[in-house]
């Protein structure tokens, strides 16, 4: 019995022992396919911008060209043509770059560029229109022009959004997205109706901007222009004084 209990003494110490040399096994971080590569990078941004560019600028020199080839809605699309047709084209020039200007200050808050309205319609339509009513007609006359052009005005695109969103929500201790992360994607047809579920992501996301979302969409009902403009505008003003704070 002696020898039995001081046997089984030693190895119950050595039990001890090996489970306190034993390290702990550090969990591993979730690995990201393709995290670090060129495709994941930040500057490669501004070169897939300035991609689509070309293409959409090149395909509305096409359309100058040929009357066919453009990338924009057909209702837009009109707009450059009447431009065309009687020399006017402000209608065009302050639609497409209204667009382009709204969707690069989105871009950066919510981490989505809309190509539909920053790039079909802002490159497509509102840059060519500006050009030509500023008697700039050589980018939009020739193909091997109007290439570079697209892409260089993409690339600029690209380098301005991140630029602010180094400036705002990635900016060094500053977890705020002024409001916009209530915004929401929306075609020109469906955006009507999601009105009300802006106005409820806004008040989900804090009462001042939730109030300013309201106010933007009664404002909008009483200048009866669709209230999802209204919730949305209202929201980001507001929230550019009463900011979202990260958790």
């Amino acid at each position: 019995m002696a020898h039995a209990d001081s046997g089984a003494t030693p190895g119950a110490a050595t039990a001890a022992s090996g489970a306190q040399r034993t390290p702990a096994t550090p969990s591993k971080a979730l690995k990201i396919p393709g995290e670090g590569s060129f495709w994941l990078s930040e500057w490669a941004f501004p070169l897939f911008v300035a991609t689509l560019a070309a293409g959409i600028f090149t395909g509305t020199h096409l359309y100058y060209v040929y009357r066919t080839g453009t990338f924009s809605d057909v209702a837009v699309t009109a707009l450059l043509k009447g431009g065309m047709e009687n020399g006017s084209y402000g209608a065009a020039a302050a639609f497409g770059a209204g667009f382009l200007f709204a969707r690069v200050i989105e871009g950066p808050m919510v981490g989505i560029l809309d190509i539909g309205g920053s790039l079909q319609t802002g490159v497509g339509i509102g840059i060519p229109a500006m050009l030509l009513a500023g008697g700039v007609t050589a980018p939009l006359e020739h193909f091997w022009l109007a290439l570079p052009t697209g892409a260089v005005i993409g690339f600029a695109i690209g380098c301005v959004i991140l630029l602010i969103r180094r400036a705002t929500v990635n900016s060094t201790g500053n977890t705020s997205t002024f409001g916009a992360d209530v915004m929401m994607g929306a075609g020109n047809s469906a955006g009507r109706y999601l009105g009300p579920l802006v106005i409820i992501a806004a008040a989900t996301a804090s009462i001042p901007v939730g109030l300013g979302s309201t106010l933007g969409a009664l404002l909008f009902y009483w200048w009866k222009k669709p209230l999802t403009g209204g919730a949305i505008l209202g929201a980001m003003l507001f929230g550019l004084f009463f900011p979202l704070t990260g958790k």
